[in-house]
């Protein structure tokens, strides 16, 4: 192939990448329900569906060692996974985990990694079943896949949400990523003086929202016991703006959240200042909180109005009216994905 007819893969992006190798397979069973283009993978198995969902985490792409204990990114590899099942409004049971890993990797160090990967496990009540290890040229590679099952009339796809839902989110946003700028300040200040010691005592908050983020299988719960369905629901792993834009594409409609609406913790709002960022950037653009953004039906808002966790930040809209933040002011803007690029 001449260079001509190259396409670079940062020009199509992660999304673009996806949809180009989705458009060459078709289903060849009747039990694959959805396949590509959600957070997991639906199969059907007679009496629920079964959830299936893969995450890699590459050193030096998705973590960096010099600041990330291994403990913590073992914990963080399994509730990524989990978040994904959650994302579906399902329960995870089973992961596998599966590492590939260069020779400075000593047994105590995977011990530790491992660590993580059984409290995570407990935590959300899952088992470790499997996975493999391989070696690494260099650096470390981590595969986790996570499996989980939902009753056919609770799931909840990217694809539901019908105008005049109302759009929530769980959690506050925003952290993961100021966490993220502190702990590469904290590096940088520390190669330039290895006498310093990392000041992170005031930070504490949103650096653990970095290192070690929480799936929220919580709500899953709650929203089952409450018998509610959302009518579309998705993660927030790359960005806010960017899974406001997941749900408004494949649901085919358009959606107005508020600015005086985005829920934020002051650690990240004082933090953002700190480091002249607009704390609406860290919000819509910063990615890894893992919170989940849904919808529901207006009929379902009662049900939820006084809970202190689920914030209600916008509507669903007519598709010709496009996906806009509307300011303080009363007035929309016009909302860009500029999330998390993994091939940028």
């Amino acid at each position: 192939m001449s260079d001509q007819n190259r396409t670079e893969i940062n020009k199509l992006g992660e999304f673009g990448l996806i949809d180009k190798i989705a458009e060459k397979f078709s289903k060849q069973n009747n039990s694959t329900k959805y396949a590509i283009g959600d957070d997991a993978a639906v199969i059907d198995v007679g009496d629920y569906y079964q959830l299936v969902s893969t995450d890699m985490l590459v050193e030096g792409v998705h973590f960096d060692l010099s600041y990330f204990p291994l403990h913590h990114l073992g914990f963080k590899a399994v509730a990524v996974n989990v978040s994904d099942i959650a994302a579906m409004n399902g329960i995870a049971e089973q992961i596998t985990v599966s590492l590939a890993l260069s020779n400075r990797f000593s047994f105590e160090a995977i011990d530790a990694f491992y660590e993580g990967v059984k409290a995570a496990c407990d935590a959300y009540k899952v088992d470790l079943v499997g996975g493999d290890t391989t070696a690494s040229p260099s650096g470390l590679m981590i595969s986790v896949t996570a499996i989980g099952k939902v009753d056919k009339d609770k799931i909840a796809y990217r694809s539901g949400a019908k105008v005049n839902d109302i759009v929530c989110v769980t959690g506050d946003l925003g952290g993961a990523y100021m966490g993220l700028q502190v702990l590469e300040r904290e590096k940088q200040v520390f190669l330039e003086n290895p006498d310093m010691q990392p000041q992170l005592d005031k930070y504490q908050y949103i650096v653990g929202r970095q290192l070690k983020p929480e799936a929220r299988m919580d709500l899953v719960h709650e929203l089952l016991d409450l018998k509610i369905v959302p009518t579309s629901m998705i993660d927030i792993s790359d960005g806010l703006a960017s899974e406001l834009h997941h749900i408004a594409k494949h649901s085919d409609v358009g959606i107005n959240v508020h600015e005086d609406k985005l829920p934020f913790a002051t650690n990240t709002q004082e933090t953002a200042l700190e480091f002249k960022l607009d704390p609406n950037t860290a919000i819509l653009n910063g990615g890894e909180d893992y919170e989940l953004l849904f919808t529901i039906s207006q009929d379902d808002f009662e049900k939820v109005k006084n809970h202190p966790d689920i914030h209600f930040i916008g509507y669903i809209n007519e598709k010709s009216s496009g996906l806009n933040l509307v300011t303080t002011k009363g007035n929309p803007i016009p909302l860009k994905a500029q999330g998390w690029d993994h091939f940028s």
